[in-house]
């Protein structure tokens, strides 16, 4: 899918690749604007990450935020475990619905709270990803 970027995006994107090296397609923020996460091309999380992780958290400081990044692919099923890569995921099932596709993601319960994240900043995160990349209408916990 093609993905729109405004033009704020459009430079965040431009400062992450020229700091980390890393091809990135995707960026987005938080409401509250603290937390930005990329999506980098599949095979470039090392090179955006850097030696001992020298990059990204020269990039962080730089910006002064939160910054997580997630490996693109075009599998929907390796993609949503990637958003969810701090969190053991042990299934995804997609369900072709009238309204759209839809993820559910099996987790742990006591890994739940961590994928709803702070004021749902995951679970809200992994809907803008998967919706912008592969046109899904919702994910849901399970």
């Amino acid at each position: 899918m093609k993905v729109k970027l405004d033009a704020d995006k459009i430079r965040k994107i431009a400062l992450f690749e020229k700091v980390t090296g890393a091809a990135a397609l995707d960026c987005v923020e938080s409401q509250n604007g603290r937390k930005l996460t990329f999506v980098v091309k599949e095979g470039e999380v090392g090179k955006a990450i850097g030696k001992n992780g020298r990059k990204i958290r020269k990039f962080r400081q730089m910006l002064g935020k939160s910054v997580d990044i997630v490996e693109h692919s075009e599998n929907p099923g390796d993609f949503i475990a990637n958003v969810f890569s701090s969190i053991n995921v042990k299934n995804v099932e997609v369900i072709d619905s009238g309204e759209g596709k839809i993820a559910k993601v099996d987790v742990d319960n006591s890994e739940k709270g961590k994928a709803v994240g702070r004021n749902g900043w995951n679970i809200k995160r992994a809907r803008e990803l998967l919706a912008r990349h592969h046109g899904f209408a919702d994910v849901s916990l399970t």
